[in-house]
């Protein structure tokens, strides 16, 4: 595979409902991970690991932070034909609504693509962790002579009517597909998906969301055939499978969907363990992100065990366990973080302004003195007072408590949120 072959797109979502408050100003792909990368970092860096290099975007939600950062991180030698470019919805003579689904949305922007020379698309979601060698799917679709490939995972019945599962003959080559099937009707899905997974209990093949499709059968299928269907699960892979060449390439390593506050959440904290199933220190796939020029972190006093901390931290705590620290994050002395995914902020308070916030009563940018936080989420730019007790878990309702909102037990402070001293929950 040459990167002149293949173009790629990157879906970003809907409205990421199922993970407010974190999308309440800004896109799912825009939502920050591992303290200090965004979602949308992700499939970018798979890309060019894999010497893909020309990538759109497309958005529609609260893009204006996710526009930022892509403006900010990733601009290509003179020399390269490389790019990462926004399609954002637009109202056209012949489009007036926003995209309808994941395959509306590639509609609406092939008169962008199209411009460009390439045979393959590449079709990625901007919500999803994981790290793959997209190049050699790529091989895999060239060598197969197939017209569309679906990248697929094996996973346990609990969680496969999540997906769209399929089966598929000797040769890969998928012969029947279905999204999201109610649980009586997984039997009639197991597949042979390998004896590693299947010791695991991994007997069903799903969809990971990230096609190959050959150019020309894209645009006919968009403009022509389906030019009616808004989803390619629901309706463009279904309908493909009896009439095209379509193929599962079955991948075997650590991917999630970072669908909801918990998936998010779990996410961030196995990032901590001695070996994590994603690997942020492995160098022939890099994680890339904003350069940003940032003091190394200072930590003071502080007992740590099995967590992570972004550069420009300046930590006093007690204690930090099993947590994720995200850049600029200050932590008072004598607080105590437990399974915390503390975001940061994007800026450094001065002293006078920290002065004058405290004449006022609001807490200076970060965690106060003397708090105990366990099962917590911390959006940007938040204040946390002096002797704040949050612990979350089962004994909390989910709700939205104005501030602060619980969704599956995991407490997750809003972004800019100021949190009184001695408040507890």
């Amino acid at each position: 595979m040459t990167s002149k072959q293949v173009v790629a797109v990157i879906l970003g979502g809907g409205a990421g409902s199922r993970l407010f408050p974190l999308t309440a100003t800004r896109s799912k792909p825009a939502v920050p991970i591992a303290g200090k990368y965004r979602l949308v970092d992700i499939p970018i860096s798979n890309c060019i690991n894999s010497n893909i290099n020309r990538m759109f975007v497309l958005t529609q939600y609260n893009s204006a932070s996710l526009n930022k950062h892509i403006k900010n991180t990733y601009q290509f030698s003179g020399f390269s034909n490389g790019f990462v470019d926004i399609l954002a919805a637009e109202q056209t003579p012949d489009s007036l609504g926003w995209f309808q689904g994941t395959a509306d949305a590639v509609r609406q922007s092939l008169k962008h693509i199209e411009k460009n020379d390439f045979e393959y698309v590449l079709i990625l979601s901007g919500d999803q962790l994981y790290q793959m060698d997209l190049a050699a799917m790529i091989d895999n679709h060239k060598n197969a002579g197939a017209e569309i490939t679906i990248a697929t995972i094996p996973v346990e019945a609990r969680e496969a009517s999540e997906f769209g599962l399929l089966k598929t003959d000797a040769n890969n080559t998928i012969t029947s597909f279905i999204e999201k099937p109610a649980a009586e009707l997984l039997p009639n899905w197991v597949s042979d998906t390998g004896a590693e997974m299947q010791a695991s209990n991994r007997n069903y093949l799903a969809s990971m969301g990230i096609y190959i499709f050959n150019k020309k059968l894209l645009f006919d299928l968009l403009e022509n055939e389906k030019k009616d269907a808004t989803d390619f699960g629901k309706e463009i892979i279904p309908g493909a499978i009896s009439k095209y060449k379509v193929i599962s390439y079955q991948y075997g390593g650590y991917w999630t969907d970072i669908g909801n506050i918990y998936s998010f959440f779990e996410a961030n904290l196995a990032l901590t363990m001695d070996i994590p199933p994603f690997n942020l220190f492995d160098n022939s796939q890099m994680v890339y992100t904003r350069a940003r020029m940032l003091p190394p972190a200072k930590i003071s006093g502080t007992t740590v065990s099995k967590s992570l901390f972004a550069e420009g931290c300046i930590i006093h705590a007690k204690s930090i366990s099993n947590s994720v620290i995200g850049i600029r994050s200050r932590v008072g002395a004598g607080t105590v973080l437990e399974s915390c995914y503390v975001m940061g902020s994007d800026f450094y308070e001065t002293i006078d302004e920290i002065a004058e916030n405290y004449e006022k009563g609001i807490p200076k940018i970060g965690i106060g003195d003397n708090c105990n936080l366990e099962k917590i989420i911390v959006d940007k730019d938040s204040r946390i007072g002096n002797n704040v007790n949050l612990k979350g878990g089962s004994h909390l309702k989910d709700d939205d408590y104005g501030l602060l909102v619980v969704k599956d037990g995991i407490i997750v402070i809003k972004k800019g949120a100021t949190i009184p001293n001695g408040f507890t929950m």
